[in-house]
């Protein structure tokens, strides 16, 4: 089998809204591109909820700067699913992406999956998605909904899509 190569981040300085996945999956890691699963509406989120003005596709990620916006993962390895990662894969994880969103310096860290908010804050149990009282610096902190398909406690596209427009509400402040 060939060794799937790691996703490029999507990165500038100070964005609106920096977007932390926790790995790329393995369509996402074949085509190059995030959020690339037909099952996860990551890119129609993004434009329902109006934080971006027009449609994307995977295939456009790149073009997520042009509005003020950055997408990283909180583990750069491809897998089936995120159960495959090994505790020592995540909490080196953390420490990098610590130093990423510092040297970085996003307005919002967006952590998509509520997982993913609570593994980085080493939080057992706290209320779901929404607004933080944490912060990364100066960056405030959001837990979006995990946008996959496969989210049980969110299996509609409204489910997914109310937190995506208090995300855009929560970045007007």
């Amino acid at each position: 089998m060939t060794r799937l190569r790691p996703l490029p981040d999507i990165l500038i300085p100070n964005p609106r809204i920096l977007f932390v996945g926790i790995n790329p999956s393995l369509r996402s890691a074949e085509v190059g591109h995030h959020f690339a699963s037909p099952g996860n509406p990551f890119w129609k989120l993004l434009h329902a909820a109006k934080l971006v003005p027009e449609p994307l596709t995977c295939e456009q990620d790149d073009r997520l700067v042009e509005f003020g916006l950055a997408l990283t993962n909180l583990c750069q390895r491809p897998t089936r699913s995120a159960a495959e990662l090994s505790t020592q894969e995540m909490a080196r994880g953390r420490t990098l992406l610590a130093r990423k969103i510092a040297r970085v310096d996003p307005q919002i860290v967006a952590f998509v999956g509520i997982s993913i908010y609570r593994h980085f804050f080493k939080i057992a149990v706290r209320d779901g998605a929404g607004a933080k009282p944490e912060k990364i610096g100066a960056a405030q902190v959001f837990a979006l909904p995990n946008p996959s398909g496969l989210n049980a406690s969110f299996p509609g596209f409204k489910d997914k899509l109310v937190w995506f427009e208090k995300l855009r509400d929560f970045a007007k402040r």
